[in-house]
């Protein structure tokens, strides 16, 4: 955890949890946890800053999709997420369209990407502020245009960064994985999120 502040354990949780979030991967993996939970758009800006290091943009948007969620919910817990992928000095973005994804695949083959993912925790009144980052890294086996052709039509991964879904068809694009938590490559690192939801005073399990 970042020591980004304090968190005072309760016996009993507060009645809202929000997801600072519209995206479906993330509600998917919030909803493996058992509670319920509203999802709601921060409205946050994603433009990069100059100078910006990929990990620091993550933490530093997933805090502020949080922060501004929570400051118009109050006495909710908030959970704000941010995935930031780079291969050597590139962003890897999400590519939007076939094109661009046999791009982005053909540029990672033989290569290793580094993906941070970012969670922050934030609400009931500022008393609950924590936060964290997950680095994964991703080393790609040498993929022929074939392999990559046949990859983007079956799979269509235009809303994922880097072009591919790890959960699915995309495991076969690897040589390796190396990650402390496998759900933080797919968008919200949930080992370390189970635990702030417990100090934040929800039931996890």
């Amino acid at each position: 955890m970042f020591p980004e502040g304090d968190s005072q354990r309760r016996e009993s949780p507060v009645d809202a949890l929000i997801l600072a979030s519209t995206s479906a991967y993330r509600r998917e993996l919030l909803a493996r946890l058992g509670l319920p939970f509203e999802a709601l758009a921060p409205g946050v800006s994603e433009a990069h800053r100059a100078g910006e290091v990929p990990a620091d943009r993550a933490l530093r948007l997933a805090l502020e999709k949080a922060g501004t969620v929570a400051r118009l919910h109050p006495q909710a817990v908030v959970i704000g997420g941010d995935q930031v992928a780079a291969c050597a000095d590139q962003l890897l973005g999400k590519p939007g369209d076939a094109a661009r994804c046999r791009e982005q695949l053909t540029a990672l083959s033989g290569r290793t990407a580094l993906f941070y993912t970012a969670c922050a925790v934030l609400g009931r009144g500022g008393s609950v502020h924590l936060a964290h980052i997950d680095t994964t890294t991703v080393v790609f086996r040498e993929l022929s245009a074939a392999e990559i052709e046949r990859y983007v039509q079956r799979e269509r991964p235009f809303d994922c960064a880097g072009g591919f879904r790890a959960e699915a068809l995309g495991i076969s694009l690897f040589e390796c994985i190396e990650s402390r938590d496998p759900t933080a490559l797919i968008g919200l690192p949930l080992i370390w999120l189970a635990a702030a939801l417990r100090e934040a005073g929800f039931p996890v399990p």
